[in-house]
């Protein structure tokens, strides 16, 4: 399975709620955290609702 690089970039400030839960449930608390996890299609799913917060890079290997 494939492995991302997710960064939180931008502050959950004046987000909704429903966005600063998936960003905790990602383990983004706070800013310029990165969590290295697997693709699946759950993650990617979440980070597709906090996409305009986050930075995404493939893991090689």
């Amino acid at each position: 399975m494939k492995k991302i690089k997710i960064t939180l970039v931008k502050s959950p400030i004046d987000r909704p709620e429903r966005q600063k839960e998936t960003l905790k449930a990602l383990g983004l608390n706070k800013l310029n955290a990165t969590k290295e996890v697997e693709a699946t299609p759950q993650i990617l799913g979440m980070v597709r609702k906090v996409e305009h917060m986050v930075s995404v890079v493939e893991v090689n290997g």
